[in-house]
């Protein structure tokens, strides 16, 4: 056995430093510039994943940061690779997800031209994407730059960081990293101030708005809003939060034009845990006139909302302390079920005109996805109605590009979501353009044998543009692209293929992809009939 405290190159040691961690998984691509890091994986007892595509790589990090709740860690080349992973960067910043992408570096770059992946400057280049970029020039600063990102994962928002590693230091002896410091503990204790609670309890038509952020708060959220008698919305990265039976809970509807009126009726509105980017409202504002109160753990969200109560707090912290403070509270309500009923129907018939034949199909495949499956999607139009119509019982399991938007997400992030929860069920939705984004990460999938039913939704087109174009009066244009034989390219990569006819047919492939030994590529057109 090894002695622990022997010197090894550096890029051995950093290995063995993650798996003191508790890192357990590694994605990326070897390559001269970078290979030093993987000369500890295997001694460290880390388990590799070969991505095809550095792109790839990042984006099973980020699903894998999703589903398990600890960090994602890539490993990639000096140049295009660390290029090549910046879209994944940005997608893990917007959407909170903590991916460490650890990358070689030139030593030198501003004397010597024409190196091997040279950048004119690297670390500022994936500092534009990401929360913090940094460069390591001695075995100390390394560990020093790990340990800061693995604890500002538990302490911070969470987003992409990224560590560049000179590739002499990387070839260099080093002393073993420093033993890990205690457990970061994280209270709850932080008090509601009493003229906010008085707020909440006075109110007689309270509002809530559940954010991504909030997604750990489900069950004392839910018992507030029903002590409460609150009505709420849930963003799309927050369904789940609240039970999709609550009588007055409208779901995930909020970009519809209509919920500014809904929020433009209460007397007070408390949002937790989401930003209001564009992406959650599709307009300016919320609408409100109400008094406002933001709970949230980024100071930045927080200080750009001029005019409303502002709370540095944990969405969890924050509903146990409210629901201690509704001890012997009555609810004053009026809001009414009635109404948030008839809303829901209203907007899920608006979905399902919007974008004809997808609904039916939704309600298909509800009827079969297992309860805790944990769900994928990319920038398609199927998973743009899904996400308003498809009401999810349990939060955090339905992952999607939301802030950056990025296409080519779903595949290689369900990969990576897969292997976070061995044994249990992973489903991804893509749509023929995205999909082949990163449809090499199929050969990933097979060599994991991963259980993997991937909804390919086929319209033929660049629908979504197409209808963007329409409507501002500009003849479509590059909207139609040849697609391949997705069943036969499936196949050609040693994954099983469906193409369902019937619904019945589609309900039957789904179970048996998520019982069979390899993914299941399940090709889905608007032709299907219903029966």
């Amino acid at each position: 056995m090894s002695d622990p405290a022997q010197t090894r190159p550096l890029g051995a040691q950093i290995s063995h430093m993650l798996k003191s961690r508790g890192v357990d998984t590694i994605f990326g691509i070897p390559g001269v510039h970078n290979q030093e890091m993987y000369r500890g994986i295997e001694e460290a007892g880390i388990r590799h994943i070969l991505a095809r595509h550095e792109q790839g790589a990042g984006f099973m990090a980020d699903g894998y940061a999703r589903a398990s709740g600890r960090p994602g860690v890539a490993y990639v080349i000096t140049g295009p690779g660390l290029c090549n992973v910046m879209t994944p960067m940005g997608q893990a910043y917007s959407d909170s997800a903590p991916v460490l992408v650890l990358s070689s570096c030139l030593n030198e770059t501003a004397a010597t031209r024409g190196q091997l992946h040279q950048m004119l400057d690297q670390e500022v280049a994936a500092g534009t994407v990401c929360d913090w970029s940094e460069t390591a020039q001695t075995p100390d600063a390394a560990y020093a730059l790990i340990d800061r990102a693995l604890a500002e994962f538990q302490t911070k928002r969470p987003r992409s960081k990224h560590i560049q590693v000179p590739i002499p230091l990387l070839e260099g002896e080093a002393k073993p990293a420093p033993a890990a410091a205690p457990a970061i503990s994280i209270a709850h204790s932080a008090q509601i101030p009493a003229h906010i609670a008085a707020m909440i309890t006075a109110a007689k038509r309270p509002f809530f708005v559940l954010g991504g952020g909030a997604v750990h708060a489900s069950e004392p959220a839910r018992a507030a809003l029903t002590a409460l008698g609150a009505a709420s919305f849930s963003t799309y990265a927050g369904r789940g939060i609240i039970s999709p039976d609550d009588p007055l809970h409208y779901g995930a509807y909020l970009g519809r034009p209509e919920s500014a009126d809904v929020a433009a009726s209460a007397d007070l509105v408390v949002v937790v845990g989401s930003e209001l980017a564009e992406v959650d409202l599709w307009r300016t504002d919320l609408g409100h006139t109400a008094p406002m109160i933001r709970v949230d753990i980024d100071p930045e969200v927080l200080a750009q909302m001029h005019g409303s109560e502002a709370l540095l707090m944990d969405s969890f912290g924050f509903f146990t302390q409210l629901n201690a403070a509704l001890a012997d509270h009555t609810a004053k309500t009026s809001w009414k079920p009635q109404p948030v009923k008839q809303a829901r129907a209203r907007w899920r018939a608006e979905a399902d005109a919007e974008r004809p034949g997808i609904v039916p199909v939704v309600d298909a495949l509800r009827e079969v996805m297992p309860e805790d499956a944990m769900i994928y999607s990319d920038m398609t139009q199927f998973a743009y109605t899904g996400k308003e119509v498809w009401d999810m019982e349990r939060p955090g399991h339905w992952h999607h590009p939301y802030g950056f938007g990025t296409l080519g997400y779903a595949l290689p992030a369900g990969i990576g979501g897969a292997a976070a929860r061995p044994g249990l069920p992973t489903c991804v939705i893509a749509g023929d353009y995205g999909f082949q984004y990163t449809v090499q990460e199929l050969g990933t999938a097979v060599e994991l044998g991963q259980p993997l039913p991937i909804l390919l939704w086929d319209n033929g087109k660049l629908k979504e543009i197409e209808d963007s174009m329409v409507r501002a009066q500009i003849a479509p244009n590059s909207v139609m692209a040849h697609n391949p034989d997705f069943v036969a390219l499936a196949k050609a990569y040693g994954a099983y293929a469906e193409a369902p006819k019937s619904f019945s047919e589609l309900k039957k492939a789904v179970t048996e992809a998520f019982a069979a030994d390899g993914p299941t590529l399940i090709y889905m057109t608007a032709d299907m009939t219903q029966d």
